[in-house]
């Protein structure tokens, strides 16, 4: 099941950032009192009354490019074009749009055009507008800030609701509103296919290594990078197992994403590392890996999906009998934190190797899906602690009695113990090292979740 998807929108100042890192519940996104600190839109998942949802904070429109004015924003007029694409980006991915204003200045000329950009990008379905706008009245801290927003009324957006996104006041009822506003989520058809998502930079072969899969042109192959806009799915059979490839836009770094259509590309390649199974993470040989390729590893880690290290254009790369065995070294010490990843060679401009990708893809959704008994866990567990006892601390020693593996999909391990604040982040390594020992979990996280025996 998809997030609704929130878009905080409004001109520069209004607070929209604060308001994001309060419903995020950490500082996300950079707080300044300079208007269009924000320049970049981020997004991260927040939850009211047990109902997820994703946020992504904008940078603020300013509307000098229809309307011939100054800048409002002294600093950003540089920005000012390729702030409003993307928060016009944003409204038209949104489930629910909050529409931020500031109660200590009222009613501007530039909120007046917000609301224009606003109406303009709703459309009216069975007589009603969507995306849902709420009117949003931020920096009302005092009684008579609050009293003082019916004359927000003209703007024509509905009920303004006062709050004080830095206090955290009145956010409650605005919460409460928002999340019942959220789409009904419709039936779909279960889906039990073996979903991939093809993830990486822009320009590393992603489509020509789809096309080398599917055996024919399904998507655009072309030497700019950015080329694919969007999450593409492409469903195949494999060994009679039915197959979903999802095919994304190239993940850049912040600064290096090009303003517009491509920003809102990097929220869609994240969706899709949501909703896969497994990733192949393709690496431009040429190039070599790079420190967006590891926040990219990163990216899938944090979602607890597995993976494959696929590195592309092998091909163009002037090798001896020892470069792949460097090129190895290389990866895995820069992805050190998933060093239980296979790695394969290939060239989907030649089809070297192309053939190898989807036999280890289902092989690691098959060790995704892998249970081992109860038993057996807790005989590796009891001969881990006999080989290496955990170290003393200030609270006492650390008793693991007992392990049984909870789920999978990824493979989810509960040791029941004395005290889970005695377990070190390195001794859980070490059982997590233990226990690949003996089953391997190829290309799969594990998790290892300590809980206290009463």
């Amino acid at each position: 099941m998809n997030k609704p998807v929130v878009a905080l929108v409004g001109r520069p100042n209004v607070g929209k950032s604060t308001l994001f890192n309060r419903l995020a519940g950490e500082p996300l996104s950079i707080v300044d009192d300079t208007p269009g600190t924000t320049r970049d839109r981020l997004f991260a998942d927040a939850e009211w009354n047990g109902i997820p949802f994703t946020i992504i904070d904008t940078g603020g429109i300013d509307p000098i490019s229809i309307t011939g004015r100054e800048p409002l924003s002294i600093g950003s007029a540089d920005f000012i074009e390729q702030i409003r694409n993307q928060a016009e980006m944003a409204i038209q991915e949104a489930d629910v749009v909050l529409f931020l204003c500031d109660a200590s200045a009222g009613v501007t000329p530039a909120d007046q055009e917000v609301a224009q950009i606003l109406r303009r990008a709703q459309k009216t379905v069975n007589g009603v507008s969507t995306p849902p706008v709420f009117l949003v009245i931020n920096k009302a801290d005092n009684t008579a800030l609050r009293q003082s927003i019916h004359e927000f009324y003209k703007l024509g957006m509905g009920d303004p609701y006062p709050i004080s996104a830095q206090h955290g006041t009145e956010t409650g009822d605005l919460l409460d509103a928002l999340v019942a506003s959220f789409p009904k989520q419709e039936e779909v058809e279960e889906d039990n296919s073996i979903k991939i998502a093809i993830v990486g930079k822009p320009n590393v072969g992603k489509s020509s290594l789809l096309n080398r899969l599917v055996g024919e042109e399904r998507s655009i192959v072309s030497p700019i990078a950015g080329t694919t806009r969007d999450s593409v799915d492409t469903h195949i059979t494999f060994n009679d197992l039915p197959v979903t490839l999802i095919d994304t836009a190239g993940i850049r770094r912040r600064g290096k994403v090009i303003p517009g259509v491509e920003k809102f590309s990097v929220i869609r390649s994240m969706r899709a590392i949501e909703r896969a199974d497994v990733s192949l993470l393709v690496i431009d040989a040429v190039e070599g890996i790079s420190a967006q390729d590891a926040h990219i590893a990163g990216y899938i880690l944090e979602a607890w999906k597995s993976a494959v290290v696929v590195v592309n254009k092998w091909d163009a790369v002037e090798k001896d009998n020892y470069t792949m065995q460097m090129f190895t070294e290389k990866i895995r010490k820069e992805l050190n934190f998933m060093d239980y990843v296979p790695i394969i060679y290939i060239s989907a401009k030649t089809g070297q190797r192309v053939d190898q990708v989807m036999p280890i893809a289902v092989r690691v959704q098959e060790e995704r899906l892998a249970r081992i008994t109860t038993g057996q866990l807790n005989r590796i567990i009891q001969n881990a602690q006999d080989a290496h006892m955990p170290t003393f601390g200030s609270g006492g020693n650390l008793r693991i009695y007992y392990g049984t593996q909870v789920r999978s999909d990824p493979p989810t391990f509960m040791l029941y113990c004395n005290d889970p604040r005695l377990a070190h982040f390195s001794y859980i390594r070490y059982l997590e090292n233990c226990i690949r020992k003996e089953f391997e979990y190829i290309g799969t996280p594990i998790r290892i979740v300590m809980k206290a025996r009463h």
